[in-house]
This record gives C-alpha cells, sequence and structure tokens, in this order.
C-alpha cells in the first residue's frame, strides 16, 4: 500500500511517465491534427512547465536535449528522496 500511503510518490512517479511518452513521441514525425498530436500537445502542455525553466539555464548540446534529461532527473530525485518520505 506504499503507492495509497504517498500520493505525492505516486503522482511524482505517474508525472515521470508522462514525461517519458512525451520524450518517446517527440522522436517521431507526427500529422497535425491526429489524436496522437493532441496526446503530444497535451503532454508537453504539462510537462514544458517543469523543463522550460532548464531550458533557460542549460543549452542544447547538439541533438541531444540536456535540459530534458536534467529535469528528469530532478522530478526523479525530488521523488524517491523526498516525496517517498511524506506521508500525508
Amino acid at each position: 500500500m506504499f503507492w495509497v500511503d504517498r500520493p505525492l510518490y505516486t503522482i511524482g512517479y505517474i508525472y515521470l511517465l508522462v514525461m517519458v511518452v512525451w520524450a518517446v513521441l517527440s522522436w517521431f514525425p507526427i500529422e497535425p491534427g491526429s489524436p496522437v498530436s493532441r496526446l503530444r500537445r497535451t503532454l508537453g502542455a504539462l510537462v514544458q512547465p517543469i523543463v522550460a525553466p532548464f531550458r533557460r539555464v542549460i543549452p542544447p548540446a547538439g541533438i541531444f536535449d540536456v535540459s530534458y534529461m536534467v529535469a528528469f532527473l530532478f522530478v526523479l530525485i525530488l521523488t524517491q528522496f523526498v516525496f517517498s518520505r511524506i506521508v500525508i
């Protein structure tokens, strides 16, 4: 019942899953107006508020978006080491 006892932990891991799906969808060309395009836009609206501050500080390294990786690690560390210890 760890997932139920710690809702912030659960939300953190769901958010990480959203980040992974958004990243994978960004690798493929998607036709505008398709259902997948709407899904990617919705996921982007959820992910961009966390990634954007990192993008302002960390420049892209070639084709790799290092800011996304740093944001992902930030959310992972926050979820694993902070949210896992908070019981609500």
